[in-house]
């Protein structure tokens, strides 16, 4: 899989999630076979405190294809909503497996602090310095 996670978002359309299936919808967008095995994942780690050690059960009980289960879980993972938690994780101590990870609502949290504070900040010298850096981008 590529460096980036495609995802569809906008200030609108993340106020109307509801629920998993609008979720998968905005981190997903365009394919409706990775948007059902996204949510069959999230329900599954949600509905367990335990690690998922794989998601085969998926395939067997849902029958969602190898390829479209590891291209989701890449996709989740690179997105930050799942994780890889290990043998010597201190939270889960022991079992090894797939959880549901804090680290995008946690990023994007840091990233709205981020810009409220560069919208109140406006101090001389970081204005020059943006300036300038705005120059390079040209």
């Amino acid at each position: 899989m590529s460096g980036t996670a495609k995802i569809r978002f906008g200030w609108r359309r993340v106020r109307q999630i509801a629920d998993v299936t609008e979720l998968v919808a905005a981190l997903v967008p365009g394919n409706r076979n990775q948007q059902y095995a996204a949510a069959r994942m999230l329900l599954l780690l949600r509905a367990t405190r335990e690690p998922m050690a794989s998601f085969t059960a998926l395939e067997r009980e849902f029958a969602i294809s190898r390829r479209t289960i590891e291209r989701t879980r890449a996709k989740l993972a690179a997105l930050g909503l799942i994780e890889r938690v290990t043998w010597m994780h201190r939270r889960y101590g022991g079992p090894e497996g797939w959880v549901l990870s804090s680290r995008l609502s946690t990023g994007l949290r840091q990233m709205a602090q981020q810009i409220d504070q560069w919208r109140r900040t406006a101090l001389p010298e970081q204005v020059a310095k943006e300036e300038a850096l705005a120059q390079t981008l040209r």
